[in-house]
């Protein structure tokens, strides 16, 4: 057992051997930089699609009637797929995500605000008698996100007819971010 071991070493050690053996020129090749491959080729995006992709990332917006938070994310990575191939799309889309953002998690944190308020003023009785008034102020803040799908569908509609769409306050935004960068 031990004969045999010793063969195996001593055959290890010429595999090594030989392995180690490089020849003069190889060195260079494999200090030289590879080659680098040119990068693939961008697809032209024909302007009825930049219009249906612009229209679908406003129209996310109707999946947070299902999900409650999936239409930015939706807006969102059609944002990240289509910014460097398409300045319309890449517009439309962050401006979708921005506005569903804004109205829909920030009516859900007034709304939050609003019933935690009352529930510590009823501590001191007095939030009992904000009841009312917070579930008033609830209603009526529940109008805004049903407002935003309108909104939305609008949009959704002009930029399906190829019109350049903006959403008051956050599309001049947008549109700043995309000057200055």
């Amino acid at each position: 057992m031990f004969v045999d071991e010793d063969k195996n070493d001593s055959e290890q050690v010429e595999e090594v051997s030989e392995i180690e053996e490089v020849p003069a020129g190889a060195e260079e090749e494999v200090e030289s930089p590879p080659e680098q491959l040119p990068p693939p080729p961008v697809e032209e995006i024909s302007p009825s699609k930049e219009h249906n992709w612009a229209m679908l990332s406003h129209l996310s917006i109707l999946l947070n009637l299902f999900t409650g938070f999936l239409g930015p994310i939706a807006a969102f990575i059609i944002y990240l797929v289509y910014r460097d191939r398409s300045r319309y799309i890449a517009y439309q889309s962050l401006q979708a995500t921005i506005f569903q953002l804004v109205v829909w998690i920030g009516v859900g944190l007034v709304i939050g605000a609003m019933w935690l308020l009352t529930l510590f003023l009823s501590i001191f009785l007095i939030g009992l008698l904000c009841i009312p008034f917070a579930l008033l102020g609830t209603l009526l803040l529940l109008i805004v996100p049903l407002a935003s799908l309108v909104y939305g569908v609008y949009a959704a509609v002009k930029c399906s007819r190829g019109e350049d769409f903006q959403y008051w306050l956050v599309g001049d935004w947008v549109r700043g971010t995309y000057e200055n960068g």
